[in-house]
């Protein structure tokens, strides 16, 4: 451990193609916005303060003003006076800081080796028992997803997990199912991940765990559903090898497997031990923050502080060369930059409305046009707008700082809560990483296991399409119990 370049680029990097793609839409939202106000009259509604800095707006009490367009430098200025105190730039600040520590020691866990020990350990484990390996694989990729966000960190493990799966009888197709598949599929059932569910509840004012029991019920099911699909598939080639999508290509992996990349390591017990009492405390401190109300609200800063610390006595501990442990979390905090400029610019359009007096004009139209629908409806038509973000906006960050300021005030007047809501975005954030050609990660991680996009998509087309009316389902009987 430690011996790693700490030049070497951190895996997590944004693309400056995907970077600069997603710069354009923002920077084209921000400028609509903007222009919104020189056609669209100023209004408001009144407000009540239910808890300290929490105002709800009060149905029916909406009243419409002159049409005043915004001076143009409040625009330009728009995603650096985000981040100013006194337009309610700390959480914005705070949230960006916690990107940036979690980036940072993602990618020490990463170039230390320790997440592939825990996974190597679990997988030396099971040899033998296939079926379970599967099981136990899909479990820690999906829980690692749901907890603590991980997907492009875990997705550097795939030649090792293929590796493994080769050497248990299975394909390459069955090592990206219970690797990249499970852990995008635990990312989206999320029951705590701090860059979806963390950061929608700060936004929401209510703690993480609120409403945790639907989560890990989805999180279940969403479980047993990849489990099923990666079965029936063992099952089928187990019957006939030759129905592999990756019959020849295994064949020619088998002949050059590099058997050492799954084998215990030298220095292999002391990094297993300091990683797993790091993630034993950052999730007792998850819990404590997430249920104990008068800390609750700084369950972001006391994550971020714990994980930085936890940290750097981790990489202090694993790394041969003490200053590692510093570059390392330097690297992938740099790495995270670009997403704090994307939530800059995603945050502003929110303040520019705002300051142009606009938004709750916009609002009462759309509480308007949904009132008398159902909550259903209405939640499925958040469902698809979300959806449709997606294919443009990859970061889960940066579109919870877009669309919470506007949706959770709606939601409120329409009598959907606020955990539905976040239920809602997770679902819709989610799934389709692994499926749109337009996400980096999905074509990085088929390029590290030779397996081309059509015949992934020709893979797992079916499955999300299951997926998808599940989650219609779900979302369906949450609003049927008034989740």
């Amino acid at each position: 451990m430690g011996k790693n370049n700490t030049k070497e680029k951190a895996f997590s990097t944004i693309s400056t193609k995907s970077f600069i793609t997603v710069m354009i839409l923002l920077v084209v939202i921000l400028a609509i916005s903007g222009a919104l106000s020189y056609f669209i009259p100023q209004g408001s509604f009144e407000r009540i303060e239910v808890s300290p800095d929490v105002w709800e707006i009060v149905p029916g009490t909406y009243t419409v003003g002159e049409i005043e367009g915004i001076e143009i430098w409040r625009i330009i200025t728009a995603p650096v006076r985000v981040f100013n105190p006194q337009n309610g730039g700390l959480s914005i600040i705070m949230i960006s800081l916690f990107l940036l520590v979690m980036s940072g020691v993602f990618n020490l866990m990463e170039k230390t080796g320790g997440i592939k020990i825990f996974i190597g350990r679990i997988v030396r484990r099971f040899t033998g028992q296939n079926k379970l390996v599967i099981c136990v694989s899909v479990f820690v990729f999906m829980l690692f997803g749901s907890f603590f966000g991980m997907f492009e960190e875990l997705a550097t493990l795939l030649p090792v997990v293929v590796i493994f799966m080769l050497l248990c009888g299975f394909d390459t197709m069955t090592g990206l199912g219970v690797c990249l598949l499970a852990t995008c599929f635990g990312f989206s059932s999320a029951i705590t991940n701090p860059f979806s569910v963390g950061l929608a509840a700060e936004r929401a004012h209510i703690a993480v765990f609120d409403g945790v029991w639907l989560r890990a019920v989805f999180f279940a099911c969403i479980y047993v559903i990849v489990c099923a699909f990666l079965f029936a598939y063992v099952k089928r080639i187990s019957a006939n090898p030759k129905k592999s999508l990756t019959y020849e290509l295994d064949r020619e992996k088998l002949k050059n497997l590099d058997v050492s990349l799954i084998e215990e390591g030298q220095g292999e017990t002391k990094t297993f031990k300091a990683f797993a009492v790091f993630f034993i405390v950052q999730l007792a401190i998850l819990i404590l923050s997430a249920s104990i109300r008068a800390i609750a609200s700084y369950a972001i800063p006391l994550l971020a502080a714990s994980f930085l610390i936890g940290g750097i006595i981790v990489g202090l501990i694993v790394c041969e060369k003490k200053k590692d442990t510093f570059a390392y979390i330097g690297q992938g905090a740099l790495a995270m930059i670009p997403a704090v400029v994307m939530i800059g610019f995603a945050s502003s359009v929110n303040l520019v409305m705002t300051e142009s007096g606009i938004i709750d004009t916009i609002m009462n139209f759309v509480v308007t046009l949904l009132d008398g629908k159902s909550p259903f409806v209405c939640i499925l038509l958040i469902y698809f707008f979300i959806l449709f973000l997606q294919i443009f906006i990859g970061s889960a960050s940066a579109k919870i700082m877009l669309i919470m300021p506007l949706m959770l005030p709606i939601c409120s007047v329409l009598g959907i809560s606020p955990t539905l809501l976040i239920l809602t975005y997770c679902i819709a954030d989610g799934f389709t990483d692994v499926i749109l050609p337009t996400n980096p990660v999905l074509l990085i991680s088929l390029s590290m296991v030779n397996v081309s996009y059509g015949k992934w998509v020709r893979w797992t087309w079916k499955l999300q399409l299951f997926v998808f009316a599940f989650t219609i389902l779900i979302l369906w009987f949450a609003t049927l119990i008034g989740y």
